[in-house]
């Protein structure tokens, strides 16, 4: 498969960016190359000021985001960017200072510009190997700012270079607040029943293009993402060609603005059964829907609706791609105590039986009139891949606030969902009897190994998310363009909003593929 569509293209700079560009061409982004510096981390960071902590002019504050305008150099954070851009005309663009990324004032946004990217990108190799001279001469001399051949940007652990990630981790940059998608895509690209249809080619563009004409096509541009991610190739990947795509499918969320992860990782779900649907003829919208976003994801919800009169029992099942889950921290003391939650409590509250209100009475079948009820939720059938999403942020509609719950969450790499199978749940409820099941899984099936983290950190209007893979026995950390190794215990402390757990045997199978032993010097 080729490594990018023939469409490929760049998203066009805001109109603030591209006023700037025509004015001042590419002067502002000269002089800041002698102000780019490589952390041991392998980021690039805005190093320009005497002082070691830099501050924002306005506020002397040091906490948060800080930003430096392109035009004079004025530090300025979060609060006072706009501030600062609307006292001083011209002003617009400046530079977030520890991710390096531009920044546009009066869009209050990301922006991305590739001639941007090749500044700091091409100090960024010369930082990340400085033990390797003969390579930074051949660099020099013969890559300058050339991205294409810029496969000597990775990442690195301890100020080493690291030459040897597994195949497939690769980093996504940042088009502009599009964190939210890049950190969904690198587990969504990990999970093995989606990776393996892409790299297999179950879906040809080629043929694809020429069956249906269509330009834009989500399913087409996965798998060129998946074939870039895959390549071998270790500079970032810009996805803007899917990022247009998606757009073209979610004309709601098209925007520069940030997003929710879990809303685009259901968004990009039911683009894949869309398209996949239309290629079959096929109109299911139910767990027997064969294409590969349901072959992966898709489960069955169980529902018990009780009647406490006379205790009749409605039953309905629902299809899902994934589990929404509160934290038990109302429900648990020793959540209260603690400031932890733990993810088998979160479980347990989701399967619990729950005593409706009166105010919510259902018409009994047995009874032939209106009854309080109880009703329960229980898993009649797991996917290959499990989805929970954790849900950290609250909206109340009476009082018009929303916000963020920064609960910790413990939880497990290897889950067991039997206690949360509809086979377990009804044996409970009666005495732990004996009932046959149709769709009762296996105990093999219900263990799972996890394989991907979402984290949000920071605040509900000015937050970032990273997603962390577990990939050959080691955890890696994947934010934006970056990919590092780090330590489980930083997994265990993130703010994990979604976890991505695959069945166990199919887990081991897959990571059996999944080692790289090609270093960079050898490319």
């Amino acid at each position: 498969m080729c490594l990018r569509s023939s469409s490929y293209t760049s998203p066009k700079p805001c109109k603030h960016l591209a006023d700037y560009k025509l004015r001042h061409a590419f002067n502002g982004y000269d002089s800041l190359q002698n102000c780019l510096r490589t952390t041991p981390s392998g980021r690039t960071r805005v190093d320009n000021h005497s002082t070691k902590i830099p501050r924002c002019n306005f506020c002397n504050g040091y906490q948060g985001r800080l930003y430096i305008c392109l035009m004079c150099s004025s530090i300025s954070c979060s609060t006072h960017i706009l501030l600062h851009t609307q006292s001083k005309s011209g002003h617009d663009v400046a530079i977030e200072i520890e991710r390096s990324e531009l920044y546009c004032c009066l869009c209050c946004d990301q922006v991305y510009d590739p001639d941007f990217d090749k500044v700091v990108v091409s100090e960024q190799i010369k930082g990340s190997c400085p033990g390797r001279s003969n390579k930074r001469r051949r660099l020099d001399s013969g890559m300058e700012l050339d991205l294409k051949k810029s496969k000597q940007l990775i990442a690195m652990r301890d100020g080493r270079a690291k030459s040897c990630y597994p195949l497939g981790l690769r980093g996504l940059n940042n088009l502009g607040n599009t964190c939210f998608m890049n950190s969904v895509l690198q587990a969504l690209l990990h999970a093995p029943p989606l990776r393996n249809y892409f790299l297999s080619d179950h879906h040809n563009r080629d043929e694809c293009k020429r069956r249906y004409g269509e330009k834009l096509c989500l399913l087409c541009d996965i798998g060129a993402l998946v074939s870039a991610m895959f390549s071998g190739d270790r500079s970032p990947y810009s996805p803007a060609q899917f990022l247009y795509s998606w757009w073209q499918h979610s004309s709601n969320l098209a925007s520069y603005e940030e997003q929710d992860a879990h809303e685009f990782f259901i968004s990009v779900l039911d683009g894949i059964h869309e398209k996949e649907s239309k290629v079959r003829n096929s109109s299911k919208d139910d767990g027997d829907c064969q294409c590969i976003a349901h072959r992966a994801f898709s489960g069955l919800l169980r529902s018990d609706v009780t009647c406490t009169t006379c205790g009749f029992t409605s039953t309905t099942y629902d299809p899902c791609v994934d589990i929404s889950l509160n934290l038990d921290t109302v429900n648990s003391s020793a959540a209260e105590k603690t400031g932890l939650s733990t993810l088998s409590g979160c479980l347990n509250l989701f399967t619990r039986a729950e005593r409706l209100g009166s105010d919510s009475k259902l018409h009994c079948q047995n009874c032939q009139e209106l009854r309080d009820t109880s009703k329960q939720l229980s898993i009649s059938r797991l996917p290959l891949v499990l989805c929970l999403h954790i849900k950290r942020f609250e909206h109340s509609l009476i009082r018009k606030t929303s916000r963020k719950i920064d609960q910790y969450l413990q939880f497990p790499f290897a889950l067991d969902m039997t206690p949360y199978l509809s086979s377990s749940i009804v044996r409970s409820r009666f005495g732990n009897r004996i009932f046959a099941f149709e769709c009762e899984n296996t105990d093999s099936s219900a263990e799972y190994e996890i394989f991907a983290v979402i984290a949000h950190s920071g605040m509900l209007e000015s937050g970032h998310y990273v997603t962390y893979l577990h990939v050959n026995s080691q955890w890696y950390k994947c934010d934006d363009a970056w990919i590092c190794e780090v330590d489980e215990g930083i997994v265990r402390a993130s703010q994990c909003y979604m976890l991505f757990y695959v069945q166990k045997l199919l887990y081991y199978k897959a990571n059996k593929d999944l080692s790289c032993n090609v270093s960079v010097e050898s490319r």
